[in-house]
């Protein structure tokens, strides 16, 4: 008798994930700043096997048909949250990539089989449906739930708000519409996950799409304008229960890392940039007494520097703000990961106490002063920005770019892609690897997806 089997990479548990296979291939969206070169954005593949021969280098690409796209967050449109007892969909299948355009606003579905190092490009999900169905527009972030895709969008189509999150079918990619019926508060909108063990749902702040889409404007920043509060959700019910907010001066409360480990009931959030000092910070949110709280465990402070050093927009400040950016939390949540895309740290702390993280490694690629160089390409511009964490909390991939029209203020002359690889000791330490360095031209990747799923395209409801 034959038997219908789930998808040989979905785990139940994170422990189960992170004993798994070495992930052999890499998604990476590369974003083109230029479109008279001749190309468009893609999806480049990048061999990871430090068994073959062609490690480290780009052995597969694909191109969108359409411009202006940048391309920016993306995930697998199934994953091991698809374990869940309560999932409708145990045999979907880890097959596709739904990659946003975050200026163009259409979804791209890009089918990675029969032949994972030359994917095809299966769907487009135009804005025009996105808008019509949801009331959205400039699709961010991708997670693959147990009832269906949840994308999380910066603002409806005039460029103002609400923000929100939105559905995706899992069978046929249809938008089945707004997820929120009662948003309370919540207007701004950027990162979305959840507590599956609890039944509730996380949201954070950036701002609307004419907030954004132009570069950091001073006046909202100083003003306190863009986000500084997380929002608590009952998943099940798709209603509002708390605001947490961050004070006014903690500015774009962005990147959402809860614990992987669904009995855990805490996670990290990471605030860019302090309007009090330039320091950026890291958050922990907890719950305590039946309630959601929060509290600051990570302070990460600027650095000065010489005015003649750094751009336009710093000159004033004569420092370097850190600019945390983008977190990373592994698998087994003891390290976390933190990138600095103004001074090109990368900081691992140990968090296995989360109320008391202890930094135990730091390494520097790039920054807009210290451009810290790699062992193969020598000093680099950009700085630490996304990480993708491998299964078994072993490799960190980097890149340096962070988004097009904020990319040019804090490096004027012109980010110059990459991406590295950090390696991490089991018992507390980083290394820059210096035989994997994909040096781009032209281009800029941004987020990368690992062959087989990473710390943070899966969720998981078994402990």
């Amino acid at each position: 008798m034959a038997l219908w089997k789930p998808d040989p990479t979905f785990y139940p548990s994170p422990r189960m994930a992170a004993a798994s296979p070495r992930e052999k291939l890499a998604y990476v969206a590369v974003f083109n700043p230029d479109p008279s070169n001749g190309h468009h954005d893609a999806m480049c593949v990048i061999d990871t096997d430090p068994q073959s021969p062609s490690y480290s280098k780009v052995v597969g690409r694909l191109e969108m048909p359409g411009v202006g796209d940048e391309l920016h967050h993306f995930n697998w449109n199934a994953c091991s949250a698809a374990l869940c007892p309560y999932a409708p969909h145990p045999h979907v299948e880890r097959r596709y990539l739904l990659v946003p355009g975050l200026r163009s606003s259409r979804i791209h579905v890009i089918d990675t089989k029969p032949d994972p190092r030359n994917p095809t490009l299966a769907k487009i999900i135009e804005p025009e449906e996105i808008a019509s169905r949801a009331g959205y527009s400039r699709p961010h972030t991708v997670h693959c739930g147990p009832d269906a895709i949840y994308v999380s969008a910066l603002g409806a189509p005039d460029g103002g708000g609400p923000g929100g999150v939105f559905l995706l079918d899992h069978e046929n990619f249809d938008v089945r519409g707004r997820w929120e019926v009662d948003r309370g508060p919540q207007y701004l909108g950027y990162d979305f996950w959840w507590h599956l063990g609890y039944d509730v749902a996380v949201s954070s702040e950036w701002g609307t799409p004419a907030m954004v889409e132009n570069g950091v404007q001073p006046e909202l920043l100083m003003q306190g304008k863009y986000g500084h509060t997380l929002h608590l959700w009952d998943l099940r019910r798709r209603r509002h229960l708390q605001a947490i907010d961050l004070g006014a001066e903690n500015q774009m409360a962005l990147e959402l890392r809860p614990a992987h480990d669904p009995t855990k009931a805490y996670g990290f959030v990471g605030v860019v940039i302090s309007t009090k000092d330039l320091s950026a910070g890291i958050w922990l949110w907890h719950r305590s007494n039946g309630e959601w709280a929060i509290r600051k465990v990570i302070d990460v402070p600027a650095e000065p520097a010489d005015a003649a050093l750094l751009p336009p927009a710093l000159k004033p400040f004569s420092a370097v703000p850190p600019l945390i950016t983008e977190i990373a939390l592994s698998t087994d949540d003891r390290y976390l990961y933190v990138a600095c895309f103004g001074t090109g740290d990368l900081r691992q702390y140990d968090v296995t106490d989360p109320f008391s993280p202890k930094l135990t490694g730091t390494v520097r690629l790039g920054g807009v002063v210290a451009h810290g160089a790699h062992p193969r390409a020598g000093a680099l511009n950009g700085g630490t920005q996304m990480l993708e964490v491998s299964r078994d909390g072993r490799r960190i991939y980097v890149t340096n770019s962070l988004y097009g029209a904020w990319d040019k203020q804090f490096y004027p002359e012109g980010i110059r892609g990459w991406i590295s690889l950090v390696n991490a000791n089991p018992h507390g330490g980083i290394s820059i690897d210096p035989d994997f360095f994909v040096p781009f031209t032209g281009e800029r990747p941004h987020q990368v997806r690992l062959q087989g799923g990473d710390s943070s395209s899966d969720s998981y409801c078994y402990p």
